[in-house]
């Protein structure tokens, strides 16, 4: 195994990348899986800097996991409270409470780093209360 640094330069990440994709399924507890490993870190580091990926907003969010799980507003009442209040919530007329965020991330499986997010209602953007 060679030695490695901090990838700094496209350059540096392409020729990681070449390299990885080279050793990838390489048994973990041999030198080239321990390469691999250290590789794929040090790819994260950099794309983590260089390339990073905005989540989505947190009604964005509900939206398209409804979508994916075939679910209809009505099926949000049990995490956001009333068929009201779900309406509400997906036409960004009121934000998202905590308990909402919480009982939402149980029943889709959303993460709640997504749905504590500032959220656009009406032209202006509100935090979760």
């Amino acid at each position: 195994m060679k030695w490695y640094k901090i990838i700094t330069t496209e350059q540096e990440y392409e020729k990681a990348l070449a390299r990885l994709s080279k050793i990838f399924e390489a048994d973990p507890d041999s030198a080239e899986g321990m390469e691999a490993e250290l590789l794929v870190t040090l790819i994260e580091k950099y794309e983590k800097e260089h390339y990073p990926i905005d989540m989505p907003d947190p009604v964005t969010a509900i939206r398209k996991t409804m979508e994916m799980k075939g679910l209809k507003d009505k099926d949000l009442i049990p995490a956001i409270g009333s068929k009201t209040t779900v309406s509400l919530v997906l036409n960004r007329k009121r934000s998202l409470t905590i308990d909402m965020i919480r009982n939402l991330s149980e029943l889709l499986g959303l993460p709640v780093d997504i749905l504590i997010q500032p959220c656009e209602l009406d032209g202006k953007q509100e935090m979760a209360k």
